[in-house]
């Protein structure tokens, strides 16, 4: 069978073209380079700025010059040629790998640090020695014309936002970083003078960022330290590539020993072309046309038939999610068999929409399913599918959702879960149905609930090997088995963190839903484990008094804070009088007022004074008493005050746990 299109005619076109003009011209180019050291020779493929120069087959960057005083110094070293990094709405990929060596001089610490760099501009900002790295300046620092994204080697707690100085840290247009990782808990000491060695893989959305003592590319590929959605979108379409140092008055010798690129090529760029075929003779160029032609008219006809084929479309996703190591929890489904669980996702089978798509109810494997079919339109639907693959997959807990299997095919992103067959907890209490019948839930089942998932955060933040922050708890994530034993679901804009000393990350994004978002998020753009307990505290008040957050409805002039709300009631002690009149005389009134002090406690203005989760299921047990409240609400006031009393110390490492990347605010 043939088949006609526009393209077809197009290409027959071509063909005969190229046969009568006897041959045909494909460039080919991939930006890449190697400098296994730097010689002399390499001075002319470098752009070296302030005095930065090679010196003993490496890159200073900051050098000592015949003996001159080092300290507040800046400098660049980048590559001669800017890399196309953007091109009409395409996004490349590289991939660098690099040795350094940072020598302390005047400090055993030394003083300020190394960055690599994507720049717009290949010269370094005036005045930006000392703590600015050589990447910004004070008149820069945070504003849109620094116009460039580093990865930060620093050598110098200069800031309070600084962890320590040992650590790596990803900055866009500021020094003031959007993740930082302390090097010392992956055996690297970045100004002991000892050569340590980085890799850095951007594929389009993520940046990864390794950092070992050794060169062996296993041993890096164990060490990531930085793992990011990134976004470009600050940056030009072209760039430079490089390094940048600073001193202050404690000065080292940053030293790039040795360095290699390689970039992907996504347009006709018109620099310098670093490899190229000419493919001259006529007969084998109109064969090789003609042949694409063939192939590509019976990828036309058979498209049918191979639409159920699998087919990969985000490169690199299945790295990605073996890297996890979530492959033996988890089962990687057909798109095929999804479609026949869920009747080709049939509407009559919707379970309902959320933020990033639409579920459906089926049956897979002779078991009732909930099939996810993320949204093709959602602007974080890959990172979505990422986050929830790498968090929920690899948990077990009773409390939360269990991730029976995903699917990647072409542009369909699905993830599998168990089936809950009494729905999310936000149709129980509001709508109070359940698969159409009425059901008014009573005060046994809304305090099983409370505590279910109180164990679902404490397990989240203390149990797992990492800290797991779920960044979106709230009633419509909360599902309900046969039983009603609430189990936490949607990890969709869940973070995992490494156990360490750090104080925060932060990004100029925030994500959550309105209603349940802790006041500091909106100023300091950081989510912590007390933003959950935050949220967790407005599910406590939203469950017992049967009012939806951020719902003015609801919650007359109190700004829709169901936490205003409440403590109103606290403050004139009529606190019953807040409870859901529905489940009015099914409770002990110390109890439930326990618990409306204890979902006040979580929703303190003041993230130091509420209690932490492994306290609020203590509370919930009865083996503590729940944190002592002030009749009337404290004001928010930034930065918090440590407040008067102390928790457990046994809790005391996860009280400064803080977040990863953030997405842009959104109801869901």
């Amino acid at each position: 069978m043939i088949c006609s299109s526009p393209m077809i005619r197009f290409l027959f076109l071509a063909t005969v073209a190229a046969f009568f003009l006897g041959g045909v011209v494909v460039p080919i180019r991939c930006l890449q380079f190697d400098f296994p050291l730097f010689t002399d020779e390499s001075q002319t493929e470098l752009i070296l700025h302030n005095n930065a120069r090679i010196y003993l087959n490496a890159t200073q960057v900051t050098p000592d010059v015949r003996g001159d005083p080092i300290t507040n110094k800046s400098g660049r070293a980048v590559y001669k040629d800017p890399f196309l990094i953007r091109h009409r709405g395409k996004i490349a990929s590289f991939n660098t790998t690099f040795e350094l060596n940072i020598l302390p001089q005047t400090h055993p610490a030394g003083g300020e640090g190394l960055a690599f760099i994507l720049a717009a501009d290949h010269s370094v900002p005036l005045d930006s020695y000392g703590q600015w790295l050589g990447i910004v300046n004070a008149a820069t620092n945070g504003t849109p014309e620094a116009r460039i994204i580093a990865v930060e080697f620093d050598t110098r707690k200069s800031y309070p936002e600084d962890i320590d100085s040992n650590h790596v840290g990803l900055d866009l247009n500021s020094v003031f970083s959007i993740e930082q990782k302390p090097m010392a808990e992956f055996g690297v000491n970045i100004s002991s003078g000892i050569s340590f060695f980085s890799m850095i893989q951007f594929d389009g959305f993520n940046i990864s960022v390794f950092v070992s003592m050794s060169n062996k590319t296993e041993d890096l590929l164990k060490n990531r330290v930085i793992f990011q959605p990134l976004n470009l979108s600050i940056l030009p379409d072209e760039v430079y590539v490089g390094f940048s140092a600073s001193t202050s008055n404690f000065t080292q010798l940053n030293c790039v020993k040795s360095w290699q690129f390689s970039g992907t090529d996504i347009g006709n760029h018109k620099k310098k072309i670093h490899l190229w075929i000419w493919l001259t003779v006529a007969g084998i160029g109109a064969l090789l046309i003609i042949g694409a032609i063939v192939a590509i008219i019976f990828h036309i006809c058979t498209r049918d038939r191979r639409m159920n084929h699998p087919e990969e479309s985000y490169e690199g996703l299945e790295h990605q999610l073996q890297d996890f190591s979530i492959a033996p929890q988890a089962k990687k489904f057909e798109l095929k068999e999804l479609k026949k669980a869920t009747n080709n996702f049939d509407p009559k089978n919707s379970l309902g929409k959320g933020g990033f798509g639409t579920v459906y109810k089926g049956n897979l494997m002779n078991r009732e399913v909930a099939v996810k079919r993320i949204s093709k339109d959602s602007r974080q639907g890959k990172q979505e599918f990422i986050a929830e693959v790498a968090t929920i997959g690899s948990l077990h807990h009773k409390n939360l959702v269990k991730l029976i299997g995903w699917c990647y095919e072409k542009r369909d992103l699905l993830l599998v879960y168990e089936f809950m067959p009494n729905g999310s907890l936000d149709k129980l209490i509001f709508n109070n149905k359940i698969n159409g019948i009425q059901v008014n839930p009573n005060w046994e089942t809304r305090h099983n609930i409370i505590v279910g998932v109180a164990e679902a955060l404490d397990y989240l933040h203390n149990g797992c090997e990492k800290t797991v922050l779920h960044r979106d708890v709230k009633s419509s994530n909360i599902m309900l088995d046969s039983k009603f034993v609430a189990k936490l679901g949607d990890f969709g804009l869940a973070r995992t963190m490494r156990r360490t000393e750090q104080t925060h990350h932060s990004t100029k994004e925030i994500a959550g839903t309105p209603g349940y978002m802790a006041p500091e998020i909106f100023l300091t753009s950081r989510a912590t484990a007390e933003t959950d307990v935050y949220a967790y505290g407005v599910l406590v008040l939203e469950v017992i008094c049967g009012r939806k957050p951020g719902n003015p409805l609801d919650l007359g002039s109190y700004e829709g804070s169901i936490a205003h709300w409440v403590w109103e009631f606290h403050k004139e002690e009529r606190l019953v009088e807040a409870v859901d009149e529905s489940i009015e005389g099914q409770f002990v009134k110390e109890e439930i007022e326990y618990l409306l002090i204890l979902g006040l406690s979580c929703c303190h203005p003041n993230p130091l004074a509420r209690p932490s989760m492994r306290t609020v299921l203590a509370v919930l047990k009865g083996e503590a008493n729940p944190p002592i409240l002030p009749n009337e609400r404290p004001s928010f006031v930034w930065p918090p005050m440590p407040p008067s009393f102390k928790e457990d110390t046994s809790d005391s490492s996860l009280k400064d746990t803080h977040l990863v990347p953030f997405t842009e605010l959104s109801g869901r």
